[in-house]
Parts: structure tokens; C-alpha cells; sequence
């Protein structure tokens, strides 16, 4: 064998097993292998299946749920050290190995060719999962998803005979392997093979210069920050904050709006946090789309909500976005997601109020809703294995905590809140007129579960709506003896 098992009598175990974002999971698997190239994730892949070990992959360790922290996962393939990012020539689009991270990925390319890949949030995420899930991120609504970018995928799959094969899928009509590059584009991660590496370039661009293939760098980047005391905030001005931020994102969906210059999230936290935050991006955005932002937001609650505004370089953003949102602190968490195709109801709106107000005892729960649309919403549902092309804002319940006797309690706020705000489908955000599903990048496992999803839904119909039939199709084709499997990964038909 030309690697290394880390088993839990070596000293480095510890280290190497504690590497999940969310502390909220932690498996026990008989080994950890740590591998710094193709070639020795291909026999660390092989070595697993022959001993008929459930074998999972981890780069960044972002997942939200216990796909990694499985204790039915016997071993884990750790590629965060599979590193590289270059031109290549043969491809004509920009390679990028699968354990490199979202920041690596930023810095790389701004500094060789003054160019980005609109995804992620977070430097430290591995781009290996990243992608498979769609890729949004600050700039989606300007740039569109990370995963419209993708070119092309190398994959180390199983062939019925349990032999590990390398294989490149592109996105040419003319390839025989172009529905495993599908598959790659929103699909989700841990269902038809491993990724080792991904090239990227954007759609119709031909011209052989890297710094022409993805996006240019904004030329003037700024944030945009807003806070409001809650000791100045009742349900009517929240009503109202609510209702400013949703009409604003409604109004400004368009696939061909300027105002997809402007990205923002609004923070409603529990109200014994003292406050609630809106954090903005801005990318070469119109002044005038600016002001008229900061206006509407504001308007009619009566309170100063002043916009603080900061320009940056890009880099120097993506590489620290918002120290305060995201820390480096490691908590565990809960967090269920949802889309949305219209605003937020005054009724749900109450729901939120009633439970950042009333839920003292869970300080750290909280609701997002961020602005989707613009040019993600460009591409076609069918035409990447992402479906959500249509949704204007994307929602998250979420709950945090550093003490395991609060998990009881904090997970479910988090699953009363959101079975209340979609009590109408079920307890879920079926897709219809107002909501558009979830997010494969935002796992829930209690979607796949009927005592919290009481629609009579599917879990897959969430997350991949009509296209999960032809995930399956390349589901049977490319990993035919089930090696890769979760608790919401695709099925073979």
C-alpha cells in the first residue's frame, strides 16, 4: 500500500478524526486515511471496497449533517491535502484539485488571472462537496452558481467488478460521459463516485487565455452593513423590516437586473443577542441601486437603520467575509434551509417574532433569509442537475450551542419554527407557489423522515425536484454495487 491508516490506537487519531465543521457529529471509523494524491486516493478507494468497508471522503469536513460523522462509516478518505490549482492548455479551462478550499480557490485566482468563481461563503470550505451541491455564494446573483462554471470532472468510480476506475466527464454534447458531469452540477455529494479534480470555464467562452475563461474580479467591491437595536424593534417594525427586505428581493429577481450587483442576508437572531444585522455585498453595483437599497429596507419602521458602507478588494473580502457572521469559532449546530418564490407571509413573519422573542432559552437560534435570483435563475432547471431556478430569497432555520446538554432543546426550536413557518405543506417547504424546496448543500436528514416531514413528499422531491430520475439513471450507471451512500444519497433505478 503506498498510504497510510490512521487507526484509533495511533496518536494522531484524535487530530485527524476531528476535523468536522459541526461538533454536533463526531463517528468513530476503524481508519482515517489521509492522501496527497490521485494515485494513492485510488488505492486507498480500492483498499476499502475490498475489505467491503464503508468507505466515505471528507475535504473541508463542511457537511452539515453525519455524512462523515456516520458511526456505520468504517473508513474515511480524507483529501485536503490533494492540492493544485493551474491553466490547462489541453482543457483550456482552470484545473482545480478537489482538497483545495474555497479560499485557496479565490486567492489563486485573482492573483494569476484576476478572475473568480462565484461560490461559497466561507474560505475554509473544501471545493471537493462544494460544487457537487450547486455552488452558491456572495456573487451568485450577479455571476450566477459556482456549478454553471464546471467544465469538467475527473471521478474515481466502481465498475461491477468492484475495481476502481478514473474517468473524465466534460459537459460537450459529444461526450459519452456527459451525464456524470451532469450529475456533478448540484447533485450532491457522496452518490456516484469521488471528484478529484475540477475544471472550470464559463459557457460559450472559447478564447485560449485563462484570464478570459471565468469572471472578472470586481473593480470596486464594498460591503454594506445595517443593525437595529431589539430594544427598539416590535412585532410591527419587524413586520415591517420583514417586509421591506422580502418586497425588495421580489422586486429585483430578474434574471437581467442591475440590482444582481447587490447581494444581502438579513440576521434575525434571538432577541437576548441585543440586535439584528444585515450584511450586503456589493460588486461594481450602481451607486443609485445602493441608496435605494438602504432606503427601502428602512422604510416606515420608524428606527435609524444607518448603512455602513466599506470598499474593499475582492480577495481581501472573500479570504475574511464578515468577521462577526463568520467566526472561526466551532459550535454545534442545526440547521434546516428552504427556498422561497415569494416573500414571506405576514403570518410566517409572526412565527419568527414569536420565536426569537418569546425562546429566551435558546439564545442561539436564529432565521436567515438571503437574497436569491438574478443570474443563477438564468439557466434552465434541467440544464444543470441543480433545479432551484426560480426562487427569489433562500431561508435558514438555525441553532447553535457549545453545551451538549443544550441539544435537546435547541434542535427542536429549530424544527418547531420551521414546521410552523410551512405548517400549510406539511411542515415542509413543498414546492409550489410560495416555496421552492431545499438545498442539497444544506442537507437536512429530517427531510427523509416522516415525523418531521408530514407533507407525504418525498425527501428528493425538495432537493432535486424532476430531475432525480436522471440522477438515478447515472446513479445505476457509474456506481452500480452502491459503494456511495448517505442517509439522503440518490438511489439507483
Amino acid at each position: 500500500m503506498n498510504f497510510s491508516i490512521i487507526t484509533p490506537a495511533d496518536g494522531a487519531y484524535d487530530q485527524w478524526n476531528d476535523r468536522g465543521a459541526n461538533l454536533r457529529w463526531k463517528g468513530h471509523p476503524s481508519g482515517i486515511i489521509p492522501v496527497t494524491t490521485v494515485d494513492e486516493l485510488k488505492d486507498a478507494l480500492q483498499y476499502a471496497v475490498d475489505n467491503s468497508k464503508r468507505v466515505v471522503v471528507r475535504g473541508g469536513g463542511h457537511c452539515l449533517e453525519n455524512f462523515v460523522g456516520d458511526p456505520a462509516v468504517e473508513i474515511v478518505i480524507d483529501i485536503s491535502n490533494i492540492k493544485g490549482i493551474r491553466y490547462d492548455e489541453g482543457m483550456n479551462a482552470i484545473e482545480v484539485m478537489a482538497g483545495a478550499t474555497l479560499g485557496e480557490v479565490f486567492e489563486t485566482l485573482d492573483r494569476e488571472w484576476g478572475v473568480l468563481l462565484p461560490a461559497g461563503q466561507h474560505p475554509a470550505i473544501g471545493i471537493g462537496g462544494h460544487i457537487s451541491g450547486g455552488a452558491f455564494g456572495f456573487l451568485h446573483r450577479h455571476h450566477g452558481l459556482g456549478a454553471d462554471y464546471l467544465y469538467a470532472v475527473e471521478v474515481l468510480w466502481v465498475n461491477n467488478e468492484r475495481q476502481v476506475e478514473k474517468v473524465i466527464a466534460t459537459r460537450e454534447e459529444t461526450d459519452s460521459n456527459r451525464e456524470l458531469w451532469w450529475a456533478h452540477t448540484g447533485g450532491g455529494t457522496g452518490n456516484f463516485g469521488i471528484v478529484t479534480r475540477y475544471w472550470f470555464r464559463a459557457p460559450g467562452v472559447t478564447a485560449r487565455d485563462p484570464s478570459l475563461l471565468l469572471p472578472k474580479s470586481p473593480e470596486v467591491l464594498e460591503t454594506m452593513e445595517m443593525e437595529w437595536d431589539w430594544d427598539q424593534i416590535d412585532e410591527r417594525v419587524f413586520k415591517q423590516l420583514l417586509d421591506n427586505f422580502g418586497e425588495w428581493g421580489k422586486m429585483h429577481s430578474s434574471t437581467d437586473t442591475e440590482a444582481g450587483r447587490l447581494f444581502a442576508t438579513l440576521y434575525l437572531s434571538n432577541k437576548v443577542t441585543g440586535k439584528i444585522m444585515l450584511k450586503a455585498v456589493l460588486s461594481d453595483c450602481p451607486e443609485e441601486i445602493a441608496e435605494e437599497f438602504a432606503a427601502a429596507v428602512s422604510a416606515g419602521m420608524g428606527i435609524t437603520g444607518r448603512a455602513i458602507r466599506k470598499p474593499m478588494r475582492w480577495v481581501e473580502f472573500a479570504l475574511q467575509p464578515f468577521p462577526d457572521i463568520f467566526i472561526d469559532m466551532r459550535v454545534a449546530f442545526k440547521v434546516k434551509d428552504a427556498l422561497l418564490r415569494a416573500p414571506y407571509t405576514a403570518a410566517q413573519i409572526g412565527t419568527i417574532y414569536r420565536h426569537l422573542t418569546e425562546h429566551n432559552d435558546v439564545p442561539g437560534g436564529s432565521v436567515g433569509v438571503a437574497f436569491f435570483g438574478g443570474k443563477m435563475n438564468a439557466v434552465a432547471a434541467d440544464a444543470t442537475a441543480f433545479p432551484q431556478r426560480d426562487s427569489i430569497l433562500a431561508t435558514a432555520c438555525t441553532s447553535g450551542w457549545l453545551d451538549a446538554a443544550d441539544e435537546a432543546k435547541s434542535v427542536a426550536w429549530t424544527r418547531n419554527i420551521y414546521q410552523e413557518l410551512f405548517a400549510a405543506t406539511g411542515g415542509a417547504p413543498v414546492p409550489g407557489e410560495q416555496t421552492g424546496g431545499c438545498l442539497i448543500a444544506h442537507p437536512d436528514a429530517d427531510m427523509a423522515d416522516e415525523q418531521f416531514n408530514k407533507s407525504g413528499v418525498p425527501w428528493h422531491v425538495f432537493y432535486y425536484q424532476d430531475n432525480y430520475e436522471r440522477l438515478q439513471r447515472v446513479k445505476r450507471k457509474w456506481d452500480p454495487c452502491g459503494i456511495f451512500r448517505h442517509r439522503l444519497g440518490v438511489e439507483g433505478i
